[in-house]
């Protein structure tokens, strides 16, 4: 080995979440394999990261934090602990910064960085939503990212419309996680007599829920007269499970609440239909193969912005897709009627159901980066960018 393969690579890799935290350590893993030089780590981040190497400068829970108010209780905590991770990354001089996801924190920071440090390589893994709104972010990102590594395909072809840095599409991280679920599931058939099962996910937030708890209640009371055997799942996070337990015990349906990321996979394997907040359970469902209808309730500071935004669609596998293939319903046709319409035909064969999960088998198809793993291309990527 040359002397300068001796020498450690010194990575700054900043994380501002713990969904973050995952792709971060997933990131660390391939590039160890990627070089054969040893690495330094440094930054922020949560167990699994440091799990990998990484000496987190301060607790990822310190800044990962969710909710406007809880974000302005905190802020001057934040922003101490911005520039404090600032100063750490100047004075170590790092080969390259990483930032992943959280822009509203890790942006600021490399921005801060950059300019102190003009020639060091920046990339920026998971882009914000600009494609969606304030898409002039994209254009001033070029001072300060040298390249998005992209988790959704359309990112790529967003960053040139709208003038920003290179942007690569490198595979989302729930394209494997389903495919692995779904071959640790051992497949059953219940027989033609099998009850509709009707998968129900109102968020993973207190406020999500706290907005959409009572139209899917009435949802799926209204569906059980039509469906009188109707069962209903509802996957919970583990800081909901008790209210959900206690808030949908006078259901038309008894619901089976249950809390996991396998006993969530075994729903969605019986699930016929689902009723779902937006976010990134919509992907979950579509490329596991569930229908859905879409009900979303926005906060009020979101509500009155709502103009500011510049999609059609707030559905990832619509936005995905290019087209809307799952119906959406938000703020007033968020009502027990319009649920009830779009998820009855749903649940049984039919025109509606074809169209979903037809789009659904081009999205797996959109998706991949098949045979690589998102993160063994990350960290290609990523080397691209490292002294040689």
């Amino acid at each position: 080995m040359s002397g300068n393969a001796q020498k450690p690579l010194r990575i700054a890799i900043v994380a501002g979440e713990h969904s973050g935290d995952q792709l971060g350590a997933e990131l660390i893993r391939a590039l160890k394999h990627k070089t054969d030089k040893s690495i330094e780590l440094i930054g922020v981040g949560g167990h699994l990261m440091e799990a990998e190497g990484l000496k987190s400068l301060f607790p990822l829970a310190d800044i990962a934090v969710m909710g406007f108010s809880a974000v302005v209780a905190r802020l001057p905590k934040i922003i101490r602990l911005a520039y404090k991770l600032i100063d750490h990354i100047v004075r170590a001089k790092p080969d390259i910064l990483i930032i992943i996801d959280s822009p509203d924190f890790t942006h600021p920071v490399a921005k801060r960085v950059r300019r102190k440090l003009p020639d060091l390589p920046i990339i920026d893994y998971v882009s914000p939503s600009v494609w969606a709104w304030r898409s002039g972010r994209a254009k001033k990102m070029n001072a300060y990212v040298d390249h998005v590594l992209a988790i959704l395909p359309f990112e790529p072809d967003a960053y040139i419309r709208l003038a920003g840095p290179k942007c690569t599409y490198v595979g989302h991280p729930l394209v494997n996680k389903i495919e692995r679920a779904k071959q640790a599931l051992v497949a059953t058939d219940g027989g033609g007599g099998k009850p509709l099962h009707l998968l129900v996910m109102p968020g993973s937030r207190n406020s999500e829920v706290s907005r959409l708890l009572e139209p899917f209640g009435q949802t799926v009371a209204q569906l059980k007269q039509s469906i009188p055997d109707l069962k209903v799942d509802i996957p919970a996070v583990p800081h909901l499970l008790e209210r959900l337990k206690s808030e949908t015990a006078d259901w038309a349906v008894k619901t089976n609440i249950v809390v996991g990321e396998a006993e969530k996979f075994a729903t969605f394997e019986r699930a016929d239909a689902a009723l779902v907040a937006s976010g990134t359970a919509t992907l979950e469902l579509a490329l596991w193969g569930v229908p859905m209808a879409v009900g979303y309730k926005l906060d009020p500071i979101a509500r009155r912005l709502k103009w500011l935004g510049e999609v059609d669609s707030i559905v990832l596998p619509n936005l995905v897709l290019g087209k809307n293939v799952v119906p959406e319903f938000i703020d007033e046709d968020c009502t027990a009627e319009q649920l009830t319409n779009a998820v009855l035909p749903l649940l049984q064969a039919g025109s509606e159901k074809t169209v979903q999960l037809d789009g659904f088998a081009a999205l797996q198809t959109l998706c991949s980066v098949a045979p690589k793993q998102p993160a063994e291309l990350a960290a290609e990527l990523v080397c691209e960018h490292l002294p040689k």
